[in-house]
């Protein structure tokens, strides 16, 4: 398996591409479609799904072209967060314009969906439908906006709720402590790391 991060944006989202076998999925396409595409044909891979920790508009922007690179592509999404897609507060044009439902929208998805071996973890609080993505065999996870290096998502934003988010975290906090954790934006940490430094998360 490999996995490369691209950071796209005005919000320097870490978009995150895992390859593995020749196939690829894509983490929270939130900009600079171009650079997406690029990368996954470095790969060699064949793009299966765009997954997403959550539909916030700066998480979303890339998938209409996208889908238009990549006609068929399905969109994984917790039901909890696909009404979130369209709804009009999630914009903030000029650089991410409201974008219509993809029309592959998947909200229950099925194991060849997914990369082989990843585990849903579902965390919400920054938003209703907050997840994140966990590989146990290479002691990685993929926080969204749930967990950050040294802090943790908002959670005043429509749907936001402090007390899930908490929730949430306890959660997180039972992975090993080796376990290398990809924010949604920012620089790398590890669960062990957070629990001894992060305000949020220290005993």
């Amino acid at each position: 398996m490999e996995i490369k991060i691209i950071s796209v944006g005005s919000y320097e989202v870490n978009c995150v591409v895992v390859e593995d076998a020749g196939k690829a999925w894509i983490v929270d396409p939130g900009a600079d479609a171009d650079k997406i595409v690029a990368c996954v044909a470095g790969m060699l891979a064949t793009p299966v799904a765009i997954l997403l920790t959550h539909a916030h508009f700066d998480h979303i922007g890339a998938i209409p072209a996208l889908e238009k690179a990549w006609p068929g592509i399905h969109v994984v999404v917790h039901p909890g967060d696909a009404p979130v897609i369209t709804h009009p507060f999630n914009q903030f044009p000029p650089d991410y314009p409201a974008i219509p439902r993809p029309s592959l929208l998947v909200t229950a998805p099925t194991p060849e969906l997914l990369p082989p071996g990843m585990e849903i973890i579902e965390t919400p609080g920054h938003t209703p439908g907050g997840i994140c993505y966990y590989f146990p065999a290479q002691r990685l996870l993929l926080s969204g906006d749930t967990l950050f290096a040294g802090s943790v998502g908002r959670t005043d934003f429509p749907g936001g709720s402090f007390q899930r988010l908490k929730d949430s975290l306890v959660r997180l906090v039972a992975l090993p402590d080796d376990v290398r954790v990809i924010p949604g934006h920012g620089e790398e940490t590890t669960i062990g790391r957070e629990k001894t430094s992060n305000p949020y998360l220290a005993n």
